[in-house]
């Protein structure tokens, strides 16, 4: 069975090491548009702190590598056409020669490339840039050396660790959103208060509510500052980090695409065309505090993908397991999470949707420690079922919101929660863990105490 893989980032990169354990005859031919295999998006802030010692350390494999296992692997290779009907691919190389190979079995991860909004300038001047793939994390890092006043557009996941590195840097620092918060679409404003509180302290600033409309630059096009709807603001670098966008214009006649040119794939990874399949950020996410899909670009996500897509490309039956879109982040002092639905989709919830939100310590107090956690639990009112989690302390317990992720996908209650079995020790935690807390609060003080020295 010869296996043809678009795109090797999270996705690719499952599929083929699921290829190679799953068909041992497998023929796996690989295609990437990069200059190297398999790169980490999720790992440029790493590499713009100093952390990651460089560019080539942000892959899961080289080359050589995935070659070593009989894997042929093309970079600096485009695929730039499908026939569906003969079953090949047209790929172009970097010479800009073309030449057209079959599959058997085709497996498609474009991904996305970043949102650049209609502003004039924004893909000419000098010192413009975006957080996504290499050559942009390469272009930032070289930017960092002697960017004094910098201004990030897009308050998201992304745009804080733009911004959070700008800062640690010693560069002045604004982050722009045409949102009152900052990752409002993240953390709920019990969090996002504190955030922003926490990191104007550390000196990154914030402005919500600011529609750019253009960019300013000088007489040798070098950027000078940007135009919003409340006035131009000063800066010698701009970095807009405003979402991406599925890159699957050359698919568009060849598979089923929906909105925003999504690849549609049923609940085995199939697209509409038989014997193509697809992942990643290109694609929606099966959802399940809600039974319904997402767009939820997450390289967690994109893992199960590949994985589940090749299982069945090598012949057996799997389908996409529901996700909550589980994900974990810090900025300066505070590491946080989030999984599931949040109290700001209120309005669009078809059903009673409640929310508790508690601030409370996280070991006994005769330990003399006054670390607080803050969590907040999503459910619905009616059937007391949990739908949503978030956490967030300065203390690293993120790890915890996977609990509440365990909890949806099981269907559990907030009565489920409020009594199950977490181990105490004082250097750790209190006989009660702040989980069980959080749903004892939800369920109401007439049928769990409040908090005491106990709990």
């Amino acid at each position: 069975m010869k296996y043809v893989i678009v795109g090797t980032s999270h996705a690719g990169y499952a599929a083929i090491e699921t290829l190679l354990i799953s068909d041992p005859e497998a023929e796996i031919e690989v295609f990437e548009s990069a200059d190297k295999p398999s790169f980490l998006s999720c790992g440029i802030q790493s590499y713009l702190e100093d952390v990651a010692p460089s560019l080539d350390s942000l892959h899961y494999a080289s080359e050589e590598s995935l070659e070593d296992r009989g894997v042929k692997v093309h970079v600096n290779t485009t695929v730039t056409d499908l026939d569906t009907e003969n079953k090949t691919v047209t790929v172009q190389d970097k010479d800009n020669n073309e030449s057209k190979v079959d599959y058997d079995k085709l497996f498609l991860s474009p991904g996305g490339v970043p949102n650049a909004p209609p502003i004039d300038g924004i893909n000419d001047y000098n010192n413009v840039l975006f957080m996504r793939g290499a050559d942009w994390a390469g272009k930032i890092k070289e930017r960092m050396k002697s960017a004094k006043k910098a201004i990030v557009v897009g308050g998201g996941y992304i745009g804080i660790e733009a911004a959070e590195a700008f800062v640690k840097a010693g560069i002045d620092t604004t982050v722009m959103d045409d949102g009152d918060r900052l990752i409002k679409t993240y953390l709920d404003k019990e969090f996002t208060d504190i955030l922003e509180e926490n990191a104007k302290e550390h000196g990154l600033k914030f402005r919500g509510n600011e529609n750019v409309k253009a960019l300013k630059a000088d007489d040798n096009n070098n950027v000078t500052g940007v135009v919003t709807d409340n006035g131009e603001f000063e800066a010698d670098t701009v970095i807009f980090t405003v979402g991406v966008k599925p890159a699957t214009e050359w698919l568009d006649g060849k598979v089923k695409l929906g909105t925003k040119g999504i690849i549609e794939i049923n609940d085995h990874l199939e697209t509409s065309e038989k014997d193509i399949y697809a992942s990643g950020d290109a694609t929606m996410i099966p959802y399940a505090p809600i039974e319904e899909e997402r767009y939820i670009a997450l390289a967690t996500n994109s893992r199960r993908q590949g994985y589940v897509a090749a299982r069945n490309m090598a012949g057996h039956d799997m389908k996409m397991p529901r996700v909550s879109g589980t994900s974990g982040l810090s900025l300066f002092d505070y590491k946080f999470g989030q999984t599931g639905v949040h109290e700001s989709e209120k309005d669009n919830y078809d059903g009673n949707l409640g929310a508790t939100y508690i601030e409370v310590p996280v070991r006994p107090k005769f330990r003399q420690d006054d670390t607080t956690v803050h969590l907040k639990i999503i459910y619905d009112e009616d059937s007391h079922r949990i739908l949503g989690g978030q956490i967030m302390s300065k203390e690293d317990l993120v790890e915890s919101i996977n609990t509440i992720s365990v909890a949806i996908n099981a269907g559990w209650k907030l009565e489920d929660l409020a009594l199950v079995d977490f181990f105490f020790q004082p250097n750790f935690d209190r006989p009660w863990n702040y989980l069980n807390v959080l749903a004892q609060r939800a369920l109401g003080d007439d049928v769990f105490p409040k908090d005491n020295q106990l709990f």
